[in-house]
């Protein structure tokens, strides 16, 4: 059906997907069977509901890593990029998705990085909403892409790409906060003096500083490494300063441009305190429960010694 030009392709590809959707068998299948050719040329279709399709088709077939150096050798991934730029808005999604499903392959990531894809992106992030897995998806390709010197630069020199990535670190879903932070340190590790200035620039402070509280492990431990990246000094203070978190970040916050930044920085500070506290005060608490047995008779055995 797919190959025939009298048939419906539209309802070919709703049928391999049908097949497919939480089917690894079948995806496998479906790659084996000699569907790609088919559906990677739907990409270049003027039908916009057929490019649709196929990138909904490869979406689902991606999800399979036993497809996706097939579906890279294939030719997919610049076409998927093209989608990105010019697709409808599903297409996009769809196509995003799939590029993210693709870079999980080592032999992928160069490939898409060669297609210039961050542009498309940054466009995609900046205009979908924060918290969707779209954003989770747009971010943890950046995440990817910027281990590059390539990514790092087209990032900082597109138009709200860092700001795109801040933004989701605040307000994004724990995984793709989890991913936001990890760009900006990839990018602050690369090479600290180039990219310092560009994040704090963007106002990250606020959201590192939850994260270290509310994030997963892994961006509690993150956001504080980039915290200390982006102080003025990278190296160790004297042992009358500790290096505390705290002091890291007021340390920040002395060299913040503008008054509403460091204003929402330093409140985001006190409220951090403020739940740090509280957290070990709970600790302290739970400590003292389990610490003392509640069955044991205290008072009676104490009684029992002193009459003894």
């Amino acid at each position: 059906m797919l190959r025939s030009p009298d048939s419906d392709h539209e309802s070919a590809l709703l049928a391999l997907l049908n097949l497919a959707v939480k089917d690894e068998k079948n995806k496998i299948k479906i790659v084996e069977a000699g569907a790609l050719e088919p559906i990677i040329s739907f990409l270049q279709s003027p039908d916009l509901n057929l490019q649709e399709y196929a990138a909904a088709a490869l979406l689902t077939l991606s999800a399979s890593s036993v497809n996706k150096p097939f579906i890279s050798a294939s030719g997919a991934i610049p076409l998927l990029v093209e989608i990105l730029r010019y697709g409808s808005q599903q297409a996009k999604f769809d196509a995003v998705m799939a590029l993210s499903n693709l870079s999980t392959h080592p032999d992928n990531l160069s490939i898409i990085l060669g297609t210039n894809p961050i542009p498309s992106i940054v466009d995609l992030l900046i205009f979908c909403k924060k918290s969707s897995k779209t954003a989770e998806k747009c971010t943890s390709l950046i995440e990817s892409l910027v281990g590059f010197d390539e990514g790092r630069i087209v990032l900082t020199s597109e138009e709200g790409g860092v700001l795109a990535v801040v933004e989701v670190l605040e307000n994004g879903s724990l995984q793709a906060r989890e991913h936001a932070v990890g760009a900006l340190l990839m990018m602050c590790q690369s090479d600290r003096c180039k990219y310092r200035e560009p994040i704090l620039r963007e106002g990250v402070i606020p959201g590192l500083l939850e994260l270290t509280i509310q994030g997963t492990p892994k961006s509690q431990t993150k956001a504080r490494t980039l915290l200390q990246l982006l102080r003025d000094s990278p190296y160790p203070r004297s042992e009358l300063q500790p290096d505390t978190l705290e002091n890291i970040v007021c340390n920040i916050i002395s060299q913040i441009d503008g008054d509403e930044q460091s204003g929402k920085a330093k409140k985001m500070l006190a409220e951090m305190v403020q739940v740090s506290m509280e957290q070990s005060l709970r600790h302290l608490q739970q400590r003292a429960l389990v610490c003392t047995p509640a069955d044991l008779p205290i008072a009676s055995v104490t009684s029992e010694v002193s009459s003894k």
